[in-house]
């Protein structure tokens, strides 16, 4: 009873259900049985019959994600872990087809005798030497109480056991791709034979455009019967018109009524920090010194012929109006020239992994070298060679050749540049403590300290709700009539095009990483003749589907004009091919109004012929002819041809072709790419990551 019970309550919800499946089923019966598949609304792809589940997919992506933090889009993520996915996933079953297998005891052996774990103190005995009962400690440690680090050393572990896969099938591979001696010789005789020839060539453009058709139907004959040369993915086209929402003339006389409001209270206030934040300052207080060339040119002038306390501005600089006060005038150096020991601590910048001392020890050992220096000033390249972690200034006795005031961190600038040649101290910087001496300064001049009260030009709103209402008007009269080209025209609006946009892209041709764009016009709901309002930053944009390419081959609209330019000479080849018709290469010469042309030491390594350009197949054909013998109707890439070859130079006899034989040989074992793209493309891979992106 309490079963039946159940099924009375939940009895709606069964008839919704079969409802739905039975309205699938009459629109395709196929749907049917996928309807109820749970597999298959949880797939992201399948590679060789092997499927991809979301919850795999996802996981993967979220780690990567973590790894590569704000590096990356969510579309360069996603491309970079499927591709990962697909090649871990091809190699294995290559792997799995051949009967090997990369066990657990290969994996661990990569990993022990990686440098960063053989040769990391954390994992040595008393005697320096590596311990491996005590990494596998760290490990079970680690994983009982570090989830995140035992994450991490997860991950690390699956690279190596993935890197292995990949790097044991490649050398499979490579072992059996040598060459022989016989390859070797014959390939140093191919690339070094000479040809002389005279030859007769008619280009291509001799024959009018006009004077040969190319109809539709010919152009789709071509893709059909080339069909891998125009497989093409499913795609959009858009255009859109952008209105840029930018500050008008009233908006920015504004902005500098502002300012010129304030520059009163800015002249008499003491604390620029807090006036700076209390009036919402766009800019914030810049500390250091700067010079003539880095103020803006409209108020350098004035500025440095001013003194402490005067206020200059409103000007322009960089997309904001400013008015800058004098806080502080000196004399400076425009480049100097120091020598240091660096000294890191744990926890410093850049610190190597096998830095251990503290921030203490790191002061002590820097003032106890400091004292040393003071002393006898001679020791200092030999003791920055010994103490220094700078390994590159190091080398040259702690020495840093002429910088410019903007080259160092804070705090070594100011040593540098605010004492004098000679001085010697110890500074701290994030990168630890540094004995610094003075050993050179040039160029003394005026610098300023400016604090700097700026406002961003930005529309106001009222210019932000006109450029929106323009907007929004041209959506609603493409609503009314359809007519989005005719109207922009009318309204001198400017359209532009989005040709070709994928599935999983994630930039728009001029307006850049707009994703929702993509994922709108790839829309179940989305066709031709669709459009848009976008609002985004700076912009409102009206988008517009042009055209929808399905998953397939290319329209013959679309590869007119790749295919027509190689139709069209084809039959001018024909054309000009009737007009060879002497048995001479004069008379062939005189009948097409041109001359016999020579060709000296040619050959199949640099297949160019004087006057003619770059002939491979020409060339080819030549190498292959024999000797005196007229060829005529050969066609090239820049027209048809008529040649006899009278010499063919061959090379000097080598004692061996060991380094041709060695050639040949490396050049085939670094084709690892070139090889995964060829199994690659011979897998069955289907990828449904667009379920993911695509909008309905």
């Amino acid at each position: 009873m309490a079963v039946l019970s159940k099924i009375r309550e939940r009895s709606m919800f069964l008839i919704i259900i079969i409802g739905l499946a039975l309205f699938a089923f009459v629109l395709d019966p196929s749907t049917l049985g996928d309807f109820f598949n749970s597999s298959k609304v949880n797939e992201i792809g399948e590679i060789n019959g092997e499927s991809i589940s979301r919850q795999e997919f996802a996981a993967e992506l979220e780690a990567y994600k973590q790894q590569a933090g704000n590096r990356v889009s969510e579309m360069q993520a996603s491309k970079t872990v499927w591709d990962n996915m697909v090649r871990k996933k091809i190699y294995q079953n290559q792997l799995s087809e051949a009967g090997i297998t990369v066990g657990e005891a290969d994996v661990w052996a990569e990993v022990i005798n990686a440098p960063s774990v053989n040769s990391n103190p954390q994992f040595q005995n008393e005697a320096g030497l590596f311990d491996e009962a005590k990494f596998k400690q760290f490990l079970a440690d680690t994983k009982e109480n570090n989830p995140q680090m035992w994450g991490a050393w997860s991950n690390y572990m699956n690279q190596i056991r993935d890197n292995a896969e990949r790097n044991t099938y490649n050398n499979l591979v490579t072992a059996g791709l040598g060459s022989s001696l016989k390859e070797g010789e014959f390939q140093y005789f191919t690339d070094n034979t000479k040809l002389n020839a005279q030859f007769v060539y008619v280009p291509y453009t001799s024959i009018a455009d006009s004077l040969v058709s190319v109809s539709k139907e010919e152009i789709a004959s071509y893709i059909k019967e080339n069909s891998n040369d125009f497989k093409v993915e499913e795609s959009r086209d858009i255009s859109y018109v952008k209105f840029d929402i930018t500050a008008t003339e009233e908006d920015e006389n504004a902005i500098k009524a502002e300012l010129y409001g304030i520059i009163e209270d800015f002249k008499n206030i003491t604390n620029d920090v807090e006036f700076l934040s209390e009036n919402d300052s766009d800019t914030s207080i810049d500390d250091n010194f700067k010079f003539e060339n880095a103020v803006n040119k409209t108020v350098a002038s004035a500025i440095f012929s001013g003194v402490k306390g005067d206020v200059f501005g409103p000007y322009k600089d960089q997309g904001f109006f400013k008015i800058s006060k004098i806080t502080s005038v000196a004399k400076m150096p425009d480049s100097a020239k120091a020598s240091h020991i660096l000294i890191p601590f744990i926890g410093a910048q850049r610190v190597a992994p096998d830095v251990t001392r503290t921030e203490d020890e790191a002061k002590k050992l820097a003032d106890s070298l400091l004292n040393v220096v003071k002393r006898r000033g001679s020791k200092f390249a030999s003791l920055a060679k010994e103490f220094s972690s700078d390994k590159g200034s190091a080398e040259k006795g702690g020495t840093y050749d002429w910088f410019n005031y903007n080259r160092m961190t804070p705090a070594f600038r100011d040593f540098a540049f605010e004492g004098k040649k000679g001085d010697i101290g110890v500074v701290k910087t994030p990168f630890g403590f540094h004995v610094i001496k003075v050993d050179g300064q040039k160029n003394n001049q005026t610098v300023v300290k400016l604090a700097t009260f700026g406002r961003k030009i930005v529309a106001s709103e009222t210019t932000e709700n006109a450029v929106f209402q323009k907007a929004e008007q041209f959506a609603l009269a493409t609503s009314k009539d359809k007519k989005f080209f005719a109207i922009a025209k009318e309204n001198k609006y400017v359209t532009k095009p989005a040709i070709g946009l994928k599935v999983l892209d994630e930039n728009v041709p001029g307006l850049g990483n707009e994703r929702q764009i993509v994922s709108w016009a790839f829309g179940n709901d989305t066709k031709p003749g669709d459009f848009k309002r976008f609002d985004l930053e700076g912009s409102h944009v009206v988008a517009f589907v042009t055209a929808k390419t399905e998953k397939g081959l290319m329209s013959a609209a679309k590869a007119t004009n790749r295919v027509k330019p190689t139709l069209i000479n084809e039959k001018k080849a024909k054309l000009i091919a009737d007009k060879f018709n002497g048995s001479a290469l004069q008379d062939i010469a005189k009948e097409n109004n041109t001359s016999v042309r020579n060709g000296n030491g040619v050959t199949l390594k640099s297949p160019t012929l004087s006057g003619a350009g770059s002939e491979p197949k020409v060339v080819g054909a030549m190498f292959n002819a024999e000797l005196n013998k007229v060829y005529k109707n050969i066609e090239g890439n820049r027209g048809v041809y008529a040649f006899t070859v009278t010499n063919k130079e061959l090379p000097t006899a080598l004692p061996n072709y060991e380094a041709a034989r060695k050639s040949i040989s490396d050049a085939r074992k670094n084709k690892t790419f070139v090889m995964y793209e060829a199994i690659k493309k011979a897998s069955e891979i289907e990828d449904n990551r667009s379920s993911l992106y695509v909008g309905n």
